[in-house]
């Protein structure tokens, strides 16, 4: 508890972009969210009044850490699963904890998990050869190969289509799953949050769209989706959530196929796929994180907009006209969008902000957020 405020202390472990976005909700809650950051240059380290330098590997400084916090939880799931069992064992009040967290940490407990529940996942198995994964295949390639832990953002997925391919990669000896290439129509999202006390929220589902493994727009609520199916991929998040015990945020990643849906991963925090909540929903996913694990009542979850769509700023090649002036071009070309960056050095590909428009009709509002993600990666 702050003595100053009164109100509860949230520690947050990580310091990007996730934690920098929670950290401006907890200021309207009355909080300044403390973080822990690996460098006083991250994105949330930049903002944040509270910040203490250390690393999620090093279970000395979570100790120190979690001092004085009333819950922790996470920006990334990279933090060992040992640590927080044993941060647990001391008392420490973590969200969510480590017997929910691993299912977003390890690939092949995640399978092994939702193939148990009845989930609907594509065909999959653990392999540590190249024979294992030939007859995976049994011919049809090709496959989906994955770390069972590690990656994020097309990182430690691999499109495997011959056996010289599987044998490059198993001679890494990299832990792997390999999974069915699934045929397909789109990739969808649903997003809830849940309650120690076990009330649950749910988010309109969204249409997530990728390029090269990373997520690029985001439309809410999905275009064309049937309320049938709607409902369908609500209510498998919401069972998902409450069967892992899951505290805090959970995004449901999904592809949608002639078929239904199937569950392609989970993340339990707020996620990418949320961030079009900040001005789309009446109740923002950090905030709605916050509410969730300190245990106070969830908040509405619906649309302020017909259509709402985001899309992120990527890095772009060096040169060109600063950041700054493309702001000032984009405001004065499109007042109405609504621009987040994050404060990051700028690389090519990588994250540094995004931009949300809302509106009436989503052709005209996903194509303004395109362009002005697009001005200010490229000035052009």
């Amino acid at each position: 508890m702050d003595t100053r405020t009164g109100l509860p202390v949230v520690g947050m472990v990580g310091g990007g972009q996730l934690a920098r976005m929670t950290h401006q909700a907890a200021i309207s809650l009355g909080q300044s969210l403390r973080v822990l950051s690996v460098s006083p240059d991250d994105s949330a380290a930049l903002v944040a009044a509270d910040v203490r330098i250390g690393t999620h590997t090093d279970l000395a400084a979570l100790r120190e850490f979690a001092k004085g916090c009333d819950a922790l939880t996470f920006d990334h799931e990279h933090v060992p699963t040992a640590h927080i069992e044993a941060l647990e064992a001391e008392g420490v009040k973590v969200f969510p904890g480590s017997r929910a967290l691993v299912f977003a940490q390890d690939k092949g407990q995640m399978r092994e998990r939702l193939s148990a529940l009845g989930a609907p996942v594509p065909r999959w198995r653990r392999v540590d050869t190249t024979k294992e994964i030939e007859a995976f295949a049994a011919g049809a390639w090709p496959v989906v190969a994955k770390a069972v832990r590690g990656g994020y953002d097309g990182r430690g997925v691999w499109l495997l289509s011959s056996r010289e391919e599987a044998a490059e990669l198993v001679a890494t000896g990299t832990p792997l799953i390999v999974e069915e290439r699934v045929p397909l129509r789109r990739e969808l999202a649903a997003l809830v949050a849940r309650s120690p006390f076990g009330q649950v929220a749910a988010y309109p589902v969204v249409e997530t769209v990728q390029r090269d493994g990373i997520c690029v727009e985001v439309l809410a609520p999905a275009p064309g989706l049937a309320d049938s199916r709607a409902l369908e991929a609500q209510q498998l998040a919401i069972d998902l959530a409450t069967e892992l015990g899951v505290v805090g945020l959970l995004a449901v990643e999904l592809f949608e196929t002639d078929d239904g849906i199937l569950v392609n991963e989970l993340a339990m925090r707020p996620h990418n796929s949320g961030h079009w909540t900040i001005e789309g929903a009446r109740t923002s996913q950090f905030e709605q994180h916050l509410r969730a694990v300190l245990d106070y009542p969830m908040g509405a979850t619906t649309l302020t907009a017909p259509a709402v769509a985001m899309a992120n700023v990527l890095g772009g090649e060096p040169g060109g006209i600063s950041i700054d002036e493309r702001l000032h071009h984009l405001f004065a070309t499109d007042p109405g969008a609504r621009v987040h960056l994050y404060g990051k050095q700028v690389r090519p590909g990588r994250k540094i902000g995004h931009v949300t428009v809302l509106g009436d009709d989503m052709t005209s509002v996903r194509a303004r957020a395109v362009r002005a993600a697009k001005w200010l990666q490229e000035g052009a």
